[in-house]
């Protein structure tokens, strides 16, 4: 019995993993490439307005999009948020120096974009774009822990562009 039970265990994950879709986003930006530096206009070393991209590849049944731009080699703990945007249209196209839509809070506790200023060295700055099978009714008041909250659940497909930034002195 027990072994009958294993057997048909084992056959049931084999089928949902193999025929389960696995969809992910391609997040792109004309400004920079994936792994490369994020000119200094988008940092604040220019004039902190947020760079221009592209996020595609929903699946159907999407309903709109999420975003969070994060740099976890910051020297606080967790890291730091320059960015939480949520209820993007599926098309997935957010203009340079983005300043409509529903934006929460960065980690100085502002609505909208902050421009990368690490204090020192190269630092990693993630874009990751979420589908979600809702939209999301928030409070400008969310933050990046509020909206991984509140998109539990509902996330659909996934995906990320990296993006370097180094403060010249």
């Amino acid at each position: 019995m027990i072994r009958y039970r294993i057997i048909t265990t084992i056959i049931i994950v084999f089928f949902m993993t193999s025929f389960a879709k696995s969809s992910k986003l391609t997040v792109t930006s004309t400004a920079f490439v994936n792994n490369s530096d994020i000119p200094d206009k988008y940092s604040c070393a220019g004039g902190e307005s947020s760079p221009p991209l592209q996020i595609s590849g929903a699946p159907a049944g999407a309903k709109s999009l999420t975003l969070i731009v994060h740099d976890p080699d910051a020297p606080k703990p967790g890291g730091m948020t320059h960015w939480v945007l949520w209820n993007i249209e599926v098309s997935g196209s957010i203009p340079e120096n983005y300043k409509d839509g529903n934006q929460g809070l960065n980690g100085k506790q502002e609505n909208g974009y902050i421009g990368m200023c690490p204090p020192s060295g190269t630092h990693h700055y993630y874009f990751m774009a979420y589908a979600l099978d809702t939209k999301l009714n928030l409070d400008k008041r969310t933050d990046e822990a509020g909206l991984k909250k509140a998109m539990q659940g509902h996330i659909i497909a996934t995906g990320e562009l990296i993006g370097l930034y180094t403060k010249n002195k």
